[in-house]
């Protein structure tokens, strides 16, 4: 059976994103050209010490993707396909810098499929001028005053800077 009209498609790209990268925005970016919709799924992440609370994470995303009408965060906890479904999203994007970030997602893609045979994954590989940038080296560098200027957008990094202000 064709389909004579477009259904909308819906894509979920989770993380952390503590902070936001430039990085994390090239696969946002790119997803969002691809998809009708794109929904960050910032995760409340109670296993990991956060620089920023999730309320400022939500923020930060909505901020540095205020361009992308396409584009809304949302906080989610639990299963990522659980959250995909309560959004009506069809897809997980995942972004790819290395053969290790490859080995890790195509693990966690196979079990997504196996919980949720209806919800596929897209992998983007990330752009070789952001491929090399992580938020747990970008937080590393901004709390030990090195310029991380050209990793993050202008949002972010400000926000970096008043943060990592207030630690001193």
């Amino acid at each position: 059976m064709s389909r004579s009209a477009h259904t909308a498609v819906t894509a979920v790209y989770s993380g952390t994103f503590d902070p936001l990268t430039l990085g994390h925005e090239d696969a946002i970016r790119r997803a969002a050209q691809m998809f009708d919709q794109v929904i960050i799924a910032v995760a409340r992440a109670h296993h990991k010490n956060t620089l920023f609370t999730l309320d400022e994470r939500l923020a930060l995303a909505q901020a540095a993707l205020a361009d992308c009408p396409n584009v809304k965060a949302l906080p989610f906890d639990g299963l990522i396909v659980e959250f995909v479904r309560a959004q009506n999203a069809q897809v997980i994007v995942r972004g790819l810098r290395s053969v290790t970030d490859y080995d890790y997602e195509t693990q966690m893609s196979g079990m997504n499929r196996h919980l949720a045979p209806e919800i596929d994954t897209v992998f983007l590989h990330t752009s070789a001028d952001v491929q090399h940038i992580s938020s747990t080296l970008v937080r590393e560098i901004a709390k030990l005053g090195g310029d991380v200027s050209g990793l993050v957008s202008t949002p972010v990094l400000n926000a970096l800077q008043a943060k990592v202000a207030t630690k001193h």
